[in-house]
């Protein structure tokens, strides 16, 4: 899947395309399942130029889940067969190269692994920008998303209070991961305020909320956001640089084995459907995850 100029998902388009080959430190795997992240529509949109330049024509995707068929040299602990998970780049096609990768987990399917990578890292790096401890209280913003699950569940794993606002239908999503649930909407800052004491927020969905975010902590300092460019302006982090993935999958795959993470895909698609998950993507309100299927 591809795009030759930046725009709506119209400008995406299903090609043959070269097979990639695993460099040096790199494995190719033959792809059963790709994540679609907001960033993917975001860098088609050309609003991530800045931190991702590309050259056109482009591949979409960041996260899959497949078959290790290459190697690349010097790596070591992974063999042709095993069943990964992982980072790259170029994932919405039938073979891609991954820079960072993991075994799945027992019990784990590819549909559902390809939904951990970038949305595990994305959680792990916004808790600790907002320095929040154990016995403390979290706010997420636009919390039943899939960086929104994983937040939920890896704070409640840490012994954090997380207070999340979704919308109306996701609310017993919210409570099952253990969160104390709101909606948004008008009174959402009172109705939060009713719930408790908040020592820190995330702004998940980018829904204009900073402001109200800033005055709930106290301080700028304890709200970070991956979704409103505008952050600064309030003097907010806006956390879009990605740590560790390596790091973040090796959590992963203990979290998921413990029983303590599980991100549920709401809507699988095939491959040649990319621009109609990245509408729904786009569209917000989910639950969970997106993927597609190769």
């Amino acid at each position: 899947m591809i795009f030759a100029e930046f725009g709506g998902p119209d400008v995406l388009r299903l090609t043959e395309a070269e097979e990639p080959h695993a460099g040096p430190g790199r494995i190719r795997v033959a792809v059963r399942a790709a994540g679609v992240n907001p960033v993917d529509w975001r860098v088609r949109e050309g609003q991530m130029l800045k931190a991702h330049p590309i050259e056109l024509p482009a591949g979409v995707g960041l996260d899959a889940a497949g078959v290790v068929d290459e190697v690349g040299e010097g790596v070591e602990g992974v063999e042709v067969g095993d069943r990964v998970f992982g980072e790259g780049s170029s994932t919405y096609a039938e073979f891609a190269v991954l820079d960072a990768w993991a075994r799945m987990p027992e019990g784990l399917t590819f549909e559902e692994a390809a939904g951990y990578p970038s949305v595990v890292e994305t959680a792990l790096r916004v808790i600790r920008e907002t320095g929040v401890r154990s016995g403390q209280t979290l706010l997420v913003s636009g919390a039943s998303g899939g960086v929104g699950s994983a937040v939920l569940q890896i704070a409640r794993d840490r012994g954090i209070t997380v207070i999340g606002t979704a919308g109306a239908a996701n609310q017993d999503y919210l409570r099952s991961l253990g969160a104390l649930a709101t909606t948004y909407g008008e009174g959402w800052v009172e109705r939060v305020r009713r719930l408790g004491r908040v020592d820190a927020a995330l702004d998940l969905a980018g829904s204009g909320v900073i402001r109200e975010l800033v005055g709930l902590t106290g301080d700028p300092d304890k709200v970070v956001s991956i979704a409103d460019l505008a952050a600064p302006e309030y003097g907010v982090r806006f956390s879009g640089v990605a740590g560790s993935v390596p790091d973040a999958l090796a959590e992963a795959v203990a979290l998921i084995s413990r029983g303590r993470l599980h991100i549920p895909v709401e809507k699988s698609y095939p491959l040649a459907e990319a621009a109609a998950a990245h509408i729904d993507s786009q569209a917000g309100h989910t639950r969970g995850r997106r993927v597609l299927v190769v």
